[in-house]
């Protein structure tokens, strides 16, 4: 590791000490002060994801410049909201920083698990992987099953030329769907646990997981038949002379490593330890890993700090730019009229999307609370949350965080491996045509065989 990391790495330990405990949530009187143009510049930094990788490739690339990017739009809300109230920028800071670590400390300790395996890239074998991806994603989060299995997923597909699907694909399901089973699965759920959801309470979305898992490795395991077939013969003859036997390593320091991450993430909550504790333990065990692991493994596994880096400067100006946003719905999402499960799944969902699906997620269920629960009492009445609505809220914060690319951090993260290693991703609305066609039938029957 570099002195400059390990500088870094050292400030930001200082800087969470630092910092104070935040509020949990701004006055309610400051949604309603504010003009909906200060949502432009929320705006304005979508469009900028969006556009600019296809009009500015060049200068986009470095991530420099997507920070001068993010603080060009971000520093004006943050301003604002220094001088108005500044506990929204202290509370949106903290979990940024909070929301950063645990994707970091997930990126490196799966960066130190090196799966070297080169199976033929059969539609069998690619739709095992997802299949695999899908289940791990519910227990060691989105981030890490991501991490851990994109990159032997890659190196399969290798000799491949059709591969762009299964990126995408992958994103669906391990990045995203897959991790609608427990708290630990997808940040959106653990912030439901925080609220006093019960941890087992998300095994009932098990049935809804399995027919929207089920549906997408079949049109995946379709699709890429098709795609299959089209291979040139020399790329087919390459993929059957290139097959070797998996092989791991690193798993002996880094498993119990993760394992300490979802365990910190479970148990060490703010009602348990102090802002910034679990943080600090995060960090810990990501140092762990990267000085315990051998530099050879990363090296095999092309281990870069880009893609992490690229979400912590592009997520800096999503989750700034975001406040007056989150503010609004929380003071006028009553006007919105979704008053019932059907229209939480899909406002939860649309929103999620773009705004990030975590605080997504707590806006919706802050204005759940709001409407009141039915006669009759469920496991999670403690919560003011009708159990039905509340299946809705998770449901579009997970599954919808799978349409665009900045829906759920994992999503970045993955496109970034995958154009390290030479695949020509969909741009923002690219990849917005395949969820919108592959996802959103998906998203319909779903919506009438639940709801």
């Amino acid at each position: 590791m570099s002195k400059r990391l390990i500088l870094s790495v050292g400030s930001l330990l200082v800087l969470l000490t630092a910092l104070p405990a935040a509020a949990s949530d701004s006055g309610p009187s400051i949604g309603h002060e504010l003009s909906l143009w200060w949502v432009a510049f929320f705006a304005l930094m979508l469009l900028a994801i969006a556009i600019l990788p296809l009009a500015a490739e060049k200068w986009f690339h470095p991530n420099k410049n997507k920070l001068l990017v993010s603080a060009i739009l971000g520093l004006p809300i943050i301003g604002l909201f220094l001088y108005k109230d500044y506990h929204a920028v202290l509370h949106t800071g903290q979990e940024y920083i909070s929301f950063i670590v645990l994707l970091a400390a997930l990126f490196v300790i799966s960066g130190g698990i090196l799966i070297q395996t080169d199976l033929r890239a059969t539609p069998l074998v690619n739709t095992g992987f997802l299949a695999l991806g899908s289940l791990l994603a519910s227990f060691m989060g989105t981030t890490g099953a991501a991490m851990l299995l994109i990159r032997p997923l890659l190196v399969t597909n290798s000799q491949r030329t059709n591969k762009v699907h299964t990126v995408v694909f992958f994103t669906f399901l391990v990045a995203n769907i897959g991790g609608c089973l427990t708290p630990l699965g997808d940040p959106p759920l653990f912030m439901g646990y925080l609220a006093g959801v019960p941890f087992e309470w998300t095994f009932k979305l098990v049935t809804h997981w399995g027919i929207a898992v089920s549906f997408l490795l079949l049109v995946y395991f379709v699709f890429d038949t098709v795609m299959y077939r089209r291979e040139p013969s020399s790329a087919l003859e390459a993929d059957r002379l290139e097959v070797r036997p998996t092989h791991i390593a690193g798993a002996w320091l880094n498993t119990p490593l993760l394992l300490g991450v979802i365990l910190s993430v479970a148990f060490l909550t703010d009602k348990v330890v102090p802002f910034p504790t679990r943080e600090g333990i995060l960090i810990s065990l990501a140092l762990a890993s990267w000085f315990g692991t051998r530099r050879e493994l990363r090296q095999a596994n092309k281990f870069t700090f880009y893609p992490i880096i690229e979400v912590a400067a592009l997520f800096a100006g999503i989750f700034a730019t975001m406040i007056p946003a989150i503010l609004i719905l929380k003071a006028r999402g009553g006007d919105l009229g979704v008053d019932n499960p059907m229209s939480f799944f899909w406002a939860t969902g649309a929103l999620s999307a773009f705004l990030d699906n975590t605080p997504t997620y707590v806006v919706f269920f802050a204005l759940a609370q709001g409407l009141g629960l039915p006669p009759g009492g469920t496991e999670v009445a403690a919560t003011g949350v009708d159990e039905t609505i509340l299946i809705g809220i998770s449901l579009g914060a997970v599954f919808m965080g799978a349409m665009t690319y900045i829906g759920n951090a994992p999503n970045f993260m993955v496109k970034s491996i995958a154009d390290e290693r030479g695949i020509k991703m969909p741009s923002f609305f690219g990849f917005l045509i395949w969820s919108s066609i592959i996802l959103i039938p998906v998203f319909i029957v779903i919506s009438f065989i639940f709801f």
